[in-house]
């Protein structure tokens, strides 16, 4: 059981390795590259089927870039979309040559010279953004993560030094940013599943107790009755707002 546990460990760390090597390629990755990564792992053909199936499904181009479909937006975030892009249309954009004097005098601390760095990669952000939207997080949260990152990325292009790596370094704080509101949206959500998951627990065992006394049952009764102790059954009351049908709370009581 524990070579099992350690071999889907390490195939989930090479899995996201392997996503993230590829996000920082502008989101290819080498079909070939993907093979060697988990090479170890000595994988069958239809365990490597589902690897490129995930990589498919979470829009990294495999030895090409991806064509990034907005299919799985919902109406706002599709309307919300075109007036973003609307707006960056009117945004200068350097050329290669102004970029890099630009990057040199951001790297310099000049402040105008960020700014123009900030307007310049504005729409990178939004293909970055894109690129995660299948994600559970919503394309403006992770459009506003990409936003704060590159403002914060231009003030600190010092530990940079050179022009060239600007934009690497812009668009690793972008990935970073985004990637890192993701896993607190997934977080969230578990925590969200396992309260429900326990209200429905306690609710479930009220009902079923509730039909053999024929009224509701008291917190002390469902206690006797389960074995579970008090936070766990006023847990549950406080997060259902004190809707658990079958069990009276004796909150009533004590307003």
């Amino acid at each position: 059981m524990g070579n099992l546990e350690n071999k889907e460990k390490e195939f989930a760390q090479i899995l996201k390795l392997v996503t993230r090597t590829a996000r920082e390629n502008r989101n290819v990755i080498s079909r070939q590259g993907v093979i060697d990564a988990f090479s170890e792992l000595e994988l069958d053909e239809s365990q490597m089927a589902m690897v490129f199936d995930y990589l498919e499904k979470h829009k990294v181009g495999i030895d090409a870039p991806a064509e990034i479909e907005d299919d799985d937006l919902t109406e706002e975030e599709i309307s919300y979309l075109d007036e973003y892009l609307e707006e960056l249309k009117d945004l200068p954009l350097l050329t290669d040559g102004e970029k890099r004097a630009v990057s040199m005098a951001a790297i310099a601390g000049d402040k105008e010279a960020q700014q123009k760095l900030i307007s310049n990669y504005l729409p990178l952000v939004v293909d970055v953004a894109r690129m995660y939207t299948e994600q559970g997080v919503y394309l403006e949260d992770l459009i506003g993560e990409g936003n704060v990152a590159l403002t914060r990325g231009v003030t600190m292009l010092d530990a940079v030094g050179e022009p060239d790596e600007v934009e690497g370094f812009l668009y690793k704080m972008m990935l970073d940013a985004m990637e890192a509101v993701i896993e607190d949206n997934l977080a969230e959500d578990a925590g969200q599943q396992k309260v429900l998951k326990l209200v429905q627990e306690v609710a479930d065992k009220a009902k079923e107790l509730s039909e053999d006394l024929r009224r509701k049952v008291t917190v002390a009764e469902l206690m006797e009755e389960t074995g579970w102790d008090e936070d766990k059954i006023r847990t549950a009351i406080k997060f259902s707002g004190d809707n658990i049908e079958d069990l009276d709370s004796g909150e009533e009581k004590k307003k």
